[in-house]
């Protein structure tokens, strides 16, 4: 898991080598235009899904993992909180390998919390189970898939 500033995506692109293009998107897009949806960037290499989110609490935000791809968060109206669990530490959850995802349970609280401020991101890695968009207030924002 990684929670940084957005201009300093660019120091994280030995990781994954589909990360050069979250670098070149995030440095020539105007995050605040773009549509709700699925937005292309490399096909099913790289893509962006913009979304709004209803207000959320930590008690109605279920954990998830992907195992294809990695997701990078990135707020864009305003803060949000991110619970993280390891994944080691996650009970069995069946896997939907067409949605890419397990969820589990809201009663099954996140380890730890975190805010992911206004022009920060965070990444989470197949290892990483998250409970995105705690959010007191509707939140637009970005989920960029990146193929492991």
């Amino acid at each position: 898991m990684i929670l940084d500033s957005i201009e300093n995506f660019e120091k994280y692109v030995s990781l994954n080598p589909n990360f050069a293009k979250v670098v070149e998107f995030l440095q020539n897009t105007d995050l605040q235009k773009l549509p709700l949806g699925r937005n292309e960037i490399c096909g099913d290499l790289v893509y962006a899904n913009v979304v709004e989110v209803k207000p959320k609490s930590k008690e109605c935000a279920p954990i998830e993992i992907h195992r294809r791809y990695i997701d990078v968060h990135v707020p864009l109206s305003g803060d949000e909180v991110m619970g993280y669990t390891p994944i080691g530490e996650l009970p069995y959850a069946e896997f939907v390998e067409a949605d890419d995802a397990a969820l589990y349970p809201v009663s099954l609280r996140a380890r730890d919390y975190f805010n992911v401020r206004k022009g920060e991101f965070s990444v989470f890695f197949p290892q990483d189970g998250h409970a995105p968009a705690i959010t007191d207030v509707p939140l637009r924002k970005i989920i960029i898939k990146v193929a492991m």
